[in-house]
């Protein structure tokens, strides 16, 4: 059984994504011990984002030596998506959407192909029979309903991409309201914490 775990927040220890993501790591190894574990900090190693060059290279195109380095990392990113049996993803809210640096980390995955193709009915997902879990942290309240749901793009945009690619069932931890004062972030933290603890073991 082998674990992908993704973190893309900026804020190092102070990252409440983080400290959920972790929750839920440990409570996983916990119920699995021989559970193998490949970390990935998207901060501390990013990935360029997409330019011409990649797509070109993409498309057919020969790949230019100065982006050799990059195109192995991207191979390397799909590589421990493709082989994980569980991800688990910290995605922080920054400006109602999901960190640049998680973004990045997409473009690498969504690879025609490899976790999706094209037929005659449309897009078909090859990457499904995955577990995802994401913890999610957010300054304010964007659930539905409320005032703000209209500029939720974190949870909703991950859904659609997770989804386009065959995993339909992804699970969600969230801390919400976290800037909104301290005992706010307090409970959103302990909430999340508490749901991590209490998740399944498979």
């Amino acid at each position: 059984m082998k674990l992908l775990h993704i973190d893309s927040s900026v804020l190092g220890p102070h990252s409440v994504s983080r400290q959920v993501s972790a929750a839920i790591v440990d409570r996983l190894r916990q119920a699995t011990p021989s559970l193998e574990i490949v970390y990935r900090d998207l901060t501390q190693t990013p990935l360029a984002h997409l330019s011409g060059s990649h797509l070109a290279v993409a498309q057919g195109a020969p790949a230019p030596a100065e982006l050799g380095p990059d195109l192995a990392a991207s191979a390397a990113v799909l590589d421990e998506f493709l082989r994980a049996d569980v991800v688990v993803i910290g995605a922080p809210m920054y400006n109602f959407t999901i960190p640049s640096q998680l973004k990045a980390w997409i473009d690498r995955i969504l690879v025609a192909g490899k976790t999706f193709k094209y037929g005659a009915a449309g897009p078909e997902g090859l990457a499904g029979g995955k577990r995802v879990i994401v913890a999610i942290s957010r300054g304010g309240y964007y659930g539905a309903g409320s005032p703000a749901a209209a500029l939720e793009h974190l949870e909703t945009y991950l859904r659609g991409v997770l989804a386009f690619i065959g995993i339909t069932n992804p699970e969600f931890i969230v801390a919400d309201g976290i800037q909104v004062g301290p005992e706010h972030r307090e409970k959103a933290l302990a909430g999340a914490l508490q749901a991590a603890t209490s998740l399944r073991a498979a």
